[in-house]
Formats: C-alpha cells, sequence, structure tokens
C-alpha cells in the first residue's frame, strides 16, 4: 500500500486511465474484428463504412495517447491494404478463396503442415513460388557481401588503433573512469 497521499492519488487516477483505455482499446479491437469479418466473408456492402469508423477508433485512440502514432499508422495501413486486395480481387470464386485466406493469413486452425498436405490452389502455388523466388534471391544477394567481407584484409595497422573485435588498449595518460565510480 502507497505511504503518502500523492502516491495513493497517483493509484487512483492510474486506475481511472488503465480503464479508460481498456474501453477504447477494446473499442478499436471491435471496429477491426468487424471490417475483417466483412471483407473475408466477401459481403462488400457497408464495408466502406465500418472501414471509415475503424479508422476514426484508430485516430481518437491515437490522439488521446493511448496507442501510439506509428502503431495506429501500422494499423490502418494493414487494414486499408486487406481492404484494397479483397475488394479489388477479382477472376473465380477459387482464386478469390485463395486471396481471402492469403489476406487472413491462411485458414484458422491448421498448421503449416497440415496447409501444406492440403492440395493447393493455383493463387496459392503461385505465391508459394514468389515466396520462394523472393529468400533465394535474398540468400544470394547476402552471400556476397558475406565473402567480401571475410575476403577484405585491414591495410596498414595504425598506431592506437586495435583491429576490430579485440579490446583497445588504454591509451596511457588517461583518467578516464568507469560510470558510477566518484
Amino acid at each position: 500500500m502507497a505511504n503518502s497521499r500523492s502516491a495513493r492519488k497517483r493509484i487512483r487516477s492510474s486506475e481511472r486511465k488503465r480503464v479508460r483505455n481498456r474501453i477504447v482499446r477494446s473499442a478499436v479491437r471491435t471496429r477491426i474484428g468487424r471490417v475483417r469479418r466483412s471483407l473475408v466473408s466477401g459481403q462488400l456492402n457497408g464495408v466502406e463504412e465500418e472501414l471509415r469508423a475503424a479508422v476514426k477508433e484508430l485516430d481518437k485512440a491515437a490522439e488521446k495517447g493511448i496507442l501510439h502514432r506509428n502503431n495506429v499508422a501500422r494499423r490502418k495501413s494493414r487494414i486499408m491494404a486487406m481492404a484494397a486486395r479483397l475488394t479489388l480481387s477479382g477472376g473465380s470464386e477459387e482464386e478469390r478463396a485463395a486471396t481471402r485466406a492469403a489476406a487472413t493469413g491462411g485458414a484458422k486452425g491448421r498448421t503449416t503442415r497440415a496447409a501444406a498436405g492440403a492440395a493447393p490452389t493455383a493463387g496459392a502455388a503461385k505465391a508459394a513460388a514468389t515466396k520462394t523466388a523472393a529468400t533465394g534471391a535474398m540468400a544470394s544477394a547476402k552471400a556476397p557481401a558475406a565473402k567480401r567481407a571475410a575476403a577484405t584484409k585491414p591495410a596498414a595497422a595504425k598506431p592506437g588503433v586495435a583491429p576490430a573485435g579485440r579490446a583497445t588498449p588504454k591509451a596511457p595518460g588517461s583518467t578516464r573512469r568507469a560510470k558510477g565510480s566518484s
């Protein structure tokens, strides 16, 4: 228990803020959940209003300082990108279903092994091929840089400069002390 009056007051105000913050965060999660459910289910009528309401809730939470502005920006970006992918997706019903599954992060309740064992759709196979090509390109891009770093040798050692990875010797006449000592 707090001893001073100011500490007791701080506890009371913190509790009020915690309750208010919880209510606002819950409202934000509810709005975003509604938008996602309507997008994934394919019901596009009324999704714009729900999307606008979710963005408004996010902005209000950022304005009040309940959510960080970068967190809000990231959430808005993700929900808008999801809406753009799902509202503009054309093609057959199978392709739209694959797009919805990809937008929601895959099928719920399935592990990656179970999902890999299932027959992939044309869209899922294309996405998997793109992903493997991208990771292969990243790995090959990293390899030459690592080889170059290992192959380069330091030029002549400069006086007073230690090679990388070794502790530098203390310079003579240095009066620098460690932190915390007086």
